[in-house]
């Protein structure tokens, strides 16, 4: 029961901007989530806290610690990063389209439409209010579009849509604090204003020059000269008014002398202040255009840029898929290089320099290129339409996921990354499924094929087709992997191939509907299928029988899933039941109702509420625990429910998203937001976003779908499409509309009082390891059910005293002694001394086990999980030493 979200796999960046932070994290929005990428370690995670729509912009602080993240309804989350907590919450009133933190951390500039804000950054201080507005600036006539802050965070650089750039002072003098300076105007664009930046000289780390970038391709170099010409200038200039209010004018509209000479005596007086440094009032400074360059990619607009103040480089992106990158102020460029056709959404400089970060929110792809090597550091990307199906690796440490675009990933569950991706399917990809041998995976597609995919060599071995097209909708394979099966969503048959052969051996022939459930008796060759005919048919294969059971409902079947053991079969219908059946004796055992618990979530379509409605009311995927003790049932609904099988109640219910971008997630609709033409989040009436190039996801339209349609304006139905819960029971997978959902147990602390009296206490447990009595305080430990306690007491265990006290554990303590094994085997380095442990239980209690495998299966699949892993990495490390050994023999031979 103590599942909790870990990862999400498989889902695309849809767009917004990325950051590097501590030069190594990869921190990027998918959805609503954040996600964070080791880019040393290969690992990446998803946090598990969720904005309320998909992020639009995010913010790291100079220190790493803190992530503010904003998303479409302007709503901000400002978020502790090694503790993946947040911490306040902020809604700002205008888009916001660019937020920064200060170099000293203490402030945050916030783009909020025409408006440039400061606010005083939060910290750990618990506050009532925590956000502190410091100033407004209201004086560009358009949206904002990016800021960067100085390096003394006393200036901002803002531009705009407006065709300018601005130099904006903040005012931190104590004799200047209400005192406002007038922002100085970078003008000469031609285009909106996409990044400008101050330019620092390396030795003094002075502001020396701006540079500002517009969307048609052109970079301006911006310098200023010495404060005794601005000082002239500003005498010159003086007889104007600052306004047209300013008192004590003359009756020309001239200021009188004294006015005049008040403000000289000013200027010099402010420039004598003893807190300001006169190489820093950049405000005072006259700026010219030293230089203008363009970069010569018409008719490609520029749509994003960085700048790296320490190398002095800029890198641009377009909306052709080309990147550059150019030493300043010469504007040499070093590299010209095209990553796709699509539009460049974000480019950023890690804190080196050394690592470029692209993202292109058409492919939902993700590229880290270290320029000087011209290599990738990391090339992920997601599927790009919905995952339709996903299956575990007998050892539960792969993940392979098929989606709409054609495409089957392979991931490494541990690290999140995929190190795999097949495209060899021309269609849909409907189905997959492991072998036994955990290094072969077949696949099911809508192009009429069925491929098995080598992990080995990484490449489609075998290809099984029919006598004419059909369309594959689910598949299966026997224990031993000599048959292969697949059902069609066309002619209703089942086909039947031999592996080895990859010949057609038999084509099963009675259903009336599509096959949409196809599983393998796991104790015997007995194949079950369901369909849409309201039947689950039962057929033996190798006897050559046929069909020899057949169980009649009364309304479509969607899906089916054998228990472990074999013997039982959950099935769900059209009308919102589970059916559990005796496969062996033939009858129905009982039925569980979910119309309700599935029932949540009304489309921007829907005339009746969800409440009243009665489409998606039902359970299209299936999955059994390792031990059969409870099942998981998802549908076209934003919950995910979990069952007792034997008391046939619901155990909880899993909502897997709160992203309001996502169709189907509120149970309520708001009536302000109905018209007369309809729904007003359906309702395209500004066309900005295009100009801009902004280019939202629409989802492939499907099979059932009419030709040309875009249901609910393209907004994406939240669905839950396919579940699979690992063999070894620690965690389940869910394919949904947002991605692959990774949810697993947390180990930290799970009390589960058994045989408990007043003595046993962790004060007990220690009393006893420091009288020398690990049998004992192994035993206090196991009844305590303690994770860090257990584990505590193995590692006291003597290596001589571990057949001894193996053999008096109890077999009720059994199966959480074998789970905390697996975990220490990942994380502790004494590889011999828990291998000794698990064989002497093994020898201690192999009868024991043997007799009750059903209920260790989950723990002893952890444990070979782990053995697995580490036998792989062993085995690498000694091919390559033994080829290192090799080498150097072979050189000092030569010498």
């Amino acid at each position: 029961m103590n599942y909790r979200f870990q990862n999400l796999l498989g889902a695309p960046y849809r767009g917004g901007n990325a950051t590097v932070v501590n030069n190594t994290l990869l921190v990027s929005p998918v959805g609503n989530r954040v996600s964070v990428t080791d880019l040393l370690k290969s690992e990446t995670v998803t946090l598990p806290c969720q904005a309320s729509t998909n992020l639009r912009r995010i913010a790291a602080s100079p220190d790493g610690v803190f992530l503010l993240t904003v998303d479409e309804n302007n709503r901000c989350l400002f978020i502790n990063l090694p503790r993946r907590a947040v911490l306040h919450r902020l809604s700002f009133k205008h888009p916001v389209a660019d937020v920064k933190f200060s170099p000293d951390g203490r402030l945050l500039a916030v783009a909020a439409g025409k408006l440039l804000q400061v606010w005083r950054s939060p910290g750990f201080k618990k506050e009532f209010f925590p956000f502190e507005l410091i100033r407004t600036f209201a004086d560009c006539n358009d949206l904002i579009t990016s800021l960067d802050w100085s390096p003394n965070s006393d200036y901002l650089v803002v531009g705009s849509k407006d065709l300018t750039a601005r130099l904006f002072y903040l005012n931190k003098g104590k004799k200047k604090k209400n005192s406002y300076t007038k922002p100085f105007l970078f003008l000469g664009h031609r285009a909106a204003i996409v990044g400008a930046f101050f330019g620092v000289d390396k030795k003094t780390n002075d502001v020396t020059k701006v540079y500002t970038l517009s969307r048609d391709g052109a970079i301006f170099t911006w310098g200023y000269s010495s404060n005794d010409a601005k000082l002239n200038e500003m005498e010159e200039d003086l007889s104007e008014p600052e306004s047209p209010g300013t008192p004590e004018q003359g009756q020309n509209g001239e200021e009188s002398d004294a006015v005049n000479s008040k403000k000289r005596k000013d200027f010099h007086a402010n420039d004598d202040q003893p807190y300001e440094d006169e190489g820093l009032l950049l405000h005072k400074k006259k700026w010219d255009l030293l230089k203008k360059n363009f970069f010569m990619q018409a008719p490609a607009k520029l749509t994003a840029c960085d700048y790296h103040k320490g190398l002095n480089m800029v890198v641009v992106g377009f909306s052709n898929g080309v990147f550059a990158l150019y030493q300043m102020p010469d504007f040499v460029c070093l590299h010209l290089l095209s990553i796709s056709r699509e539009k460049i959404t974000t480019a950023v400089f890690n804190d080196l320099g050394n690592w470029l970060t692209f993202g292109c929110a058409k492919l939902g792809q993700l590229l880290v290129w270290e320029w000087k090597s011209e290599s990738y550091i990391l090339k992920q990307q997601g599927h790009y339409f919905d995952v339709n199906c996903l299956a575990y690796s007998p050892d539960s440490q792969l993940l392979a996921t098929g989606a709409d675009d054609n495409k089957i990933k392979v991931w490494t569950v541990s690290s999140g990354f995929c190190f795999v991706t097949f495209s060899e399917h021309t269609n849909i990809v409907t189905a997959l499924h492991f072998m036994a041998s955990n290094h072969c995976l077949l696949s099911a597609s809508l192009d009429g094929t069925v491929r098995a995919w080598d992990l080995f060599r990484y490449r489609n071995f075998r290809t099984f087709v029919t006598p004419t097209p059909k369309q594959f909708v689910s598949l299966a394979a026997d224990q031993s992997g000599e048959v292969i099966c697949a059902g069609t969503l066309d002619s209703f048959e089942i086909f039947v191939w031999s592996m080895k052969t990859g010949r057609l051996l038999d084509v099963l022939s009675g259903h009336e509907g599509p096959v949409h459930g196809l599983m393998f008796s796991p104790v015997n060759a007995v194949l079950a299928s369901s369909s849409w005919d309201n039947t689950v048919r039962l057929w033996d294969i190798f006897e050559g029988k046929g069909g020899v059971e057949k169980f009649d409902h009364t309304h479509d079947v969607l899906t089916l899933a054998y228990r472990p053991d074999g013997k039982q079969l959950a099935c769900s219908t059209l009308d919102g039941q589970i059916h559990f059946w005796d496969p062996l004796e033939g009858v129905e055992m009982f039925t569980i109702e979910g119309r309700r618990d599935i029932a949540g979530g009304r489309l921007m379509t829907d005339r009746r509420s969800a409440a009243n409605s009665s489409a998606g009311k039902c359970f299209t995927t299936l999955s059994y625990s390792a031990d059969g003790s409870y099942i998981l049932a998802g549908g076209s609904s934003k919950y995910i429910c979990m069952y007792d099988v034997a008391e046939q109640v619901l155990l909880r219910r899993f909502q897997i998203t709160h992203n309001l971008s996502l169709d189907g997630v509120l149970d309520f609709l708001n009536s302000k937001n109905m018209t007369e033409a309809g729904p007003l989040d359906l309702i395209d009436d500004n066309d900005s976003d295009a100009e801009e190039g902004v280019e939202k996801q629409t989802h492939k339209t499907l099979a059932y779908d009419l030709p040309g349609s875009m249901p609910n304006h393209g907004r994406p139905i939240i669905r839950t499409k396919c579940l699979r819960i690992a063999p070894t029971g620690r965690s389940w997978a869910a394919a949904t509309t947002e991605g692959v959902l990774l949810y697993s147990m947390d180990d930290s602390f799970i009390f589960d009082p058994t045989d408990l009296d007043i003595d046993v206490t962790p004060e007990a447990v220690d009393a006893a390891l420091k009288e020398d009595q690990p049998k004992r305080a192994l035993i206090l430990s196991l009844r305590l059910n303690e994770d860090t306690l257990i584990k505590k007491c193995i590692v006291a265990v003597s290596h001589i005293d571990i057949p001894a006290v193996a053999s008096s554990v109890p077999f009720r303590y059994l199966q959480r002694l074998v789970q905390a094994l697996g975990d220490l085997l990942e994380k502790c380095p004494h590889l011999e001394f828990i291998l000794r442990w698990s064989q002497e239980l093994c020898k201690a209690h192999g009868n024991s086990i043997q007799q009750n495998s059903r209920n260790l299966l989950p723990a002893l699949k952890s444990l070979q999980k782990a053995v697995t892993r580490l036998h792989q990495d062993l085995a690498d490390t000694c091919s390559s030493n033994e080829y290192m050994l090799r080498y150097l023999c072979s050189t000092s031979n030569t010498r």
